[in-house]
């Protein structure tokens, strides 16, 4: 579960890098973003693309099939969606999490991307991270920003 594979820089980008050894393990590799996924009856459901992986810059990948298959199908699920960390993506842990209990291994655990959000969690270790605001407030933005210089 990731952004769409068009709109990622092969050379930076982390998912690619996971995908491309995941293919060099003979592993088949299905892309879906968040809104290929539905719950009917209690099953999560996916519509995925599967797609054969190149290390280049330009023309990095190759749709070769389509499926809609159960998303408990699928022997491991990676969530590498990023953010907005929104309602749709708090959704999507969920679906996730129905997947999870029918057996799918599924990284990173949808449990511990609500609870450990990427954005807020340095703050229960302020002793590790340099001064950080996090505000909607302008002005305080303004302030931190004259204050610190960054």
């Amino acid at each position: 579960v990731m952004d769409p594979i068009t709109s990622i820089n092969p050379p930076k980008d982390t998912t690619f890098a996971i995908m491309l050894e995941a293919q060099r393990r003979d592993w088949e590799i299905y892309v879906l973003e968040q809104s290929d996924l539905w719950l009917l009856n209690g099953t999560v459901y996916a519509r995925a693309d599967r797609v054969s992986l190149h290390d280049k810059s330009e023309h990095w990948f190759d749709i070769t099939d389509e499926i809609i298959a159960e998303l408990s199908d699928f022997n491991i699920i990676l969530m590498r969606k990023d953010p907005p960390f929104n309602t749709e993506y708090i959704y999507t842990t969920y679906l996730l999490e129905l997947a999870e209990a029918k057996g799918s291994k599924v990284f990173n655990k949808p449990q511990s991307l609500r609870d450990a959000n990427e954005k807020l969690f340095a703050a229960w270790f302020p002793q590790c991270t340099p001064p950080t605001l996090v505000s909607r407030n302008e002005q305080q933005l303004r302030d931190f920003i004259e204050t610190h210089q960054d």
